[in-house]
């Protein structure tokens, strides 16, 4: 997993979290949306959780990137 996470760099990483994190763009971002409903607790529909999945997916492998990048020497 770490050597995945290496070879993918940041500019590509960050295009891709960004892009997927703002779209569409109106009434207002999906991301935004469905964590607002997670936080209200009507996340329940199993189209709304894969929707959350996919569009926070390259921001948490961006958080990951980052952390195993500051901890080199543990696995």
């Amino acid at each position: 997993m770490r050597r995945l996470l290496e070879s993918i760099p940041y500019p590509a990483l960050l295009v891709i979290a960004i892009s997927l994190g703002i779209t569409p763009i109106t009434p207002q971002p999906h991301l935004v949306e469905k964590l607002r409903m997670l936080f209200q607790g009507t996340l329940v529909k199993p189209i709304d959780i894969f929707d959350l999945l996919c569009h926070a997916a390259p921001l948490l492998l961006l958080a990951l990137k980052l952390t195993l990048e500051r901890n080199p020497g543990q696995d």
